[in-house]
């Protein structure tokens, strides 16, 4: 069973966090998923008309709250997802900056060697972005820019995002239904 963190940022495309608070909701594979919103997270999510799924298996952390167990290592998260991340929590987690609870989150998982996943949604990305970005590869992270597929030929937006979201699950080690090539 897993345990896997997911925190939301104000960056555009909250339908991916819902889509994958649901994915992990569902799962007979995950145990408890800790649920973090950034300062603007949820005003963006209301903007996209997007609502986040409740679950009992979430729990709804506050980002200021540094003594969750969320910013404890021996607190056996498993991994974490950063779904959608803007550019500027890229940049404070590159730098080791941890002064809320997202970013101590993810500086965890990075000392830990555990997953972290970065769904960054941002275009054009200058090469201050880039750079951090690297760093964050190069420390272990994934990032993985909000770039949806084609080759599964979707029909509306849902079924577009899903590619981007199912790829998630599946960086974060759940075995989750999605397109493949060639069959």
């Amino acid at each position: 069973m897993k345990s896997v963190i997911v925190a939301v940022t104000a960056a555009s495309g909250a339908i991916y966090a819902r889509q994958l608070l649901s994915l992990l909701a569902e799962s007979a594979e995950v145990e408890r998923i800790a649920l973090i919103y950034s300062t603007h997270a949820r005003e963006v999510a209301e903007f996209e008309g997007e609502q986040m799924p409740e679950s009992a298996k979430i729990t709804v952390y506050d980002n200021g709250n540094l003594f969750a167990s969320p910013a404890s290592g021996s607190a056996g998260w498993d991994a974490m997802a950063v779904v959608p991340s803007s550019v500027g929590t890229v940049g404070r987690i590159a730098s080791g900056i941890s002064q809320t609870l997202i970013e101590r989150a993810a500086d965890v998982m990075l000392k830990e060697r555990r997953r972290l996943v970065l769904v960054v949604r941002e275009t054009p990305l200058s090469l201050i972005h880039l750079r951090n970005m690297t760093a964050l590869t190069e420390a272990g992270a994934v990032i993985l820019p909000a770039s949806p597929s084609f080759y599964s030929r979707p029909g509306d937006i849902e079924s577009l995002c899903r590619s981007v979201t199912e790829r998630t699950a599946a960086l974060l080690g759940l075995d989750v239904p999605h397109f493949e090539w060639g069959k």
